[in-house]
């Protein structure tokens, strides 16, 4: 999980997002490695209250927004209400990672 903690700080250091397509084929991992390496950070980060590094990955066909998933997951933690809007949930949380300093644990 470090090279894709790695990773998803480097892209929140360049303000960038990628598709969870390509992160996975970055980190040659399968689909279903990626997503659960994900929602375990989501807990993780949920647990220390900060932003969801997750947030930075978009799915390949929704309009720049991570997958339905990434809202189940958020939802699941307490940090995202069903009804809510999902792209400016997605935004805040980019902003919050884009504007932090480095993670300095990964």
């Amino acid at each position: 999980m470090k090279r894709l903690e790695l990773r998803l700080a480097a892209l929140a250091a360049e303000g960038q997002t990628l598709t969870y397509g390509a992160l996975a084929r970055d980190l040659g991992l399968r689909m279903g490695e990626l997503t659960a390496a994900l929602e375990d950070l989501m807990e993780q980060d949920a647990a220390l209250g900060r932003p969801f590094r997750a947030v930075l990955c978009e799915g390949r066909l929704s309009r720049g927004l991570p997958a339905a998933g990434f809202f189940l997951k958020a939802a699941a933690l307490g940090r995202f209400a069903p009804g809510q809007d999902e792209a400016a949930f997605a935004m805040a949380e980019r902003a919050a990672l884009w504007a932090a300093p480095p993670l300095t644990d990964c």
